[in-house]
């Protein structure tokens, strides 16, 4: 008999797909990005020092790159990845919770390498804006994340994962609207200058990989 906690949604191909009960989605969702918050503190804080004592740095970006306009209000687009971090569980089975969180943490591993390989810090001038409540926010931006540790862009590689994991588990209409957040998350990186172009393809290119490694390693429940 069907579990009553059980909810129906929709797969890849339209076709109805049975949630697990709520409570085991939760659970694994809290222990997985409980283990994915630990190696997050781990690796990024770690692999900025090295690259900060590093001699040498790349710079790979355009000049032009620099004239793209610091826009404060995208702050908002570029926050958004944390609602995207909650959607999971309403949509993934504990398994594909499981395989999310193993991808998450081997982007990480691999994207702390590229950093300390190749420290790049961002072009953009950094100023913070004088009005509130931006000037705070800002401000608590690039207190933690410091101009190094830019390629590839954990911030897009992150939204790429998260999407490509909801997209299997969605609608047609959801699809094209997950698409559509993931832009403005790109858009954001740039127009709140934490990222170049180079970051993002870089950070789409470990996402795509790290999404299809974990789909090898687990099939989907």
């Amino acid at each position: 008999m069907q579990d009553e906690a059980a909810a129906p949604f929709f797969g890849q191909n339209g076709g109805k797909v049975v949630l697990a009960p709520w409570q085991a989605r939760l659970k694994t969702f809290a222990i997985w990005w409980t283990g994915i918050a630990l190696v997050f503190y781990s690796v990024y804080p770690l692999a900025y020092w090295l690259a900060s004592q590093r001699t040498r740095f790349y710079r790979p970006f355009l000049a032009a790159e620099l004239r793209i306009p610091f826009v404060q209000e995208w702050f908002w687009a570029y926050m958004s990845i944390y609602v995207l971090a909650i959607l999971p569980p309403f949509f993934l089975n504990p398994p594909e919770l499981r395989r999310l969180a193993r991808a998450f943490m081997a982007a990480i591993l691999v994207a702390g390498l590229c950093f300390v390989a190749f420290p790049a810090p961002v072009g953009y001038a950094r100023a913070l804006p004088s009005g509130e409540p931006y000037h705070t926010l800002f401000r608590v931006i690039f207190h933690f994340d410091g101009p190094l540790n830019s390629v590839p862009s954990l911030h897009v590689c992150c939204a790429a994962l998260f999407l490509l994991a909801l997209g299997r588990r969605s609608s047609p209409f959801l699809r094209v609207m997950w698409a559509a957040w993931f832009f403005l998350i790109v858009c954001s990186t740039m127009l709140v200058h934490q990222h170049h172009v180079l970051d993002i393809v870089a950070g789409i290119a470990l996402a795509l990989l790290m999404h299809y490694c974990s789909r090898r390693k687990v099939p989907l429940a």
